[in-house]
């Protein structure tokens, strides 16, 4: 090959290569032209991501577009300022507050909400759930929720208190007995009980009763009753007793254990005893004379204290009667005895009486209704009461 050829071939190529090197001098002109033009047309945004301040160069025509330009997912309960189909300008400030999932738990009833919101308060006021002042939450209302977003509420509820006397209504949540009394300051002590398991959880409307109990030793001294002896007496009508000697109480020391609750005595054990002075007996005697009446048939008699008094008669078996006279004589087996109740402040008993229009008796009873100058005289029949009725008479008392 000449030299003319091998020129020829050679500034044939080079034209070639400055051609292609021209042409893509262009193209990386008209690129670098169109990516300043393009990037000279994005709008610079302020943007508020859930309190961070970022800045974002954008071409996106709307808040909506931007969002998803960053790959940021907006929900239904996410606070986007100003709405999502606002447009974009350079004046813009985008703020955008995402919500947050917050479990809530009441009296162990679980549920959530998806809130912006960070004060405890405002979360439960959103999600229509009241706080009352007796309610126990895990978290206090003007503070911000945890990072768990959890919420932990348990109700109170009324219910009884009965500490020893003391009766009150008073607020709690669901608790055992135990945490319950804890919580109202009440301190048991060692005798004290209640009235429910200390491990029983507490509900609505229960009564909880604290027995204060107290155990005291007593010493006191009390009386010792005397014993009474009786003895026959055959100088004493039947039916009468005389005190021959006085009884006298004696004393004696006892010790008590006490135990009371609520103030109640519940139970009182003695202990021990001492005698301070032993009692003394009773003598009692006992009449056993028994006085016979023997009928007269004179109508009068001579000498003895005479006056009037007012006579009725009664039989053996009258009402109320005991068929015993107030002298131990047994009327229903003598019902023809000659016999007149008396006042023994005016007649006294055994004594032996004439009385007119019945003739000679014995005093040997007494009569609820025969005071003073009044007498009742003894007749078998009723019919003989009756016809005696109720009259004046003259009487002797002879002895």
């Amino acid at each position: 090959m000449s030299n003319d050829t091998m020129k020829k071939l050679f500034f044939s190529s080079l034209r070639r290569k400055q051609t292609a090197v021209r042409i893509l001098s262009i193209i990386l002109f008209v690129t670098v032209v169109s990516f300043v033009l393009y990037q000279g047309s994005k709008t610079i945004v302020a943007v508020n991501i859930n309190g961070e301040q970022q800045t974002i160069v954008t071409h996106a025509k709307t808040v909506e577009e931007l969002f998803i330009s960053q790959d940021i997912t907006v929900s239904e309960y996410d606070k986007v300022s100003p709405s999502l189909d606002t447009e974009i300008t350079s004046e813009i400030e985008i703020s955008l507050e995402q919500a947050e999932e917050i479990f809530i738990s009441v009296d162990g009833n679980q549920s959530s909400i998806w809130t912006t919101e960070k004060l405890v308060k405002n979360i439960l006021e959103e999600a229509n759930i009241e706080v009352a002042e007796q309610d126990e939450i895990s978290i206090g209302l003007d503070t911000e929720v945890g990072a768990d977003n959890k919420i932990d509420i348990q109700k109170a509820f009324q219910l009884t208190l009965v500490d020893g006397l003391e009766e009150r209504q008073v607020w709690s949540t669901s608790t055992t007995v135990a945490n319950f009394l804890k919580q109202q300051g009440i301190t048991l002590g060692e005798l004290d009980r209640v009235e429910k398991s200390m491990e029983d959880v507490i509900t609505p409307g229960d009564k909880v009763a604290v027995v204060r109990v107290e155990k005291v030793t007593d010493v006191v001294e009390e009386s010792i009753d005397f014993a009474v002896e009786k003895k026959h007496d055959s100088s004493i009508l039947k039916g009468k007793e005389q005190v021959v000697t006085q009884g006298k109480k004696g004393t004696v020391e006892r010790t008590y254990e006490v135990v009371k609750e609520n103030g109640k005595i519940v139970t009182k054990t003695l202990q021990s005893e001492k005698v301070i002075s032993k009692p003394t007996t009773q003598v009692v005697a006992v009449g056993t004379k028994v006085v016979t009446a023997t009928a007269s048939r004179n109508n009068t008699a001579a000498g003895g204290k005479e006056f009037y008094v007012t006579a009725t008669a009664y039989t053996p078996n009258c009402n109320g009667c005991s068929g015993i006279t107030a002298t131990g004589i047994n009327i229903k087996s003598n019902p023809d005895m000659k016999l007149i109740a008396v006042d023994p402040k005016v007649i006294p008993l055994g004594s032996k009486v004439w009385v007119e229009g019945y003739g000679y008796a014995i005093a040997a009873d007494t009569g609820g209704a025969i005071k003073g100058n009044k007498i009742d005289i003894l007749v078998s029949s009723k019919s003989a009461a009756k016809n005696w009725g109720r009259k004046k008479v003259r009487i002797k008392v002879l002895n």
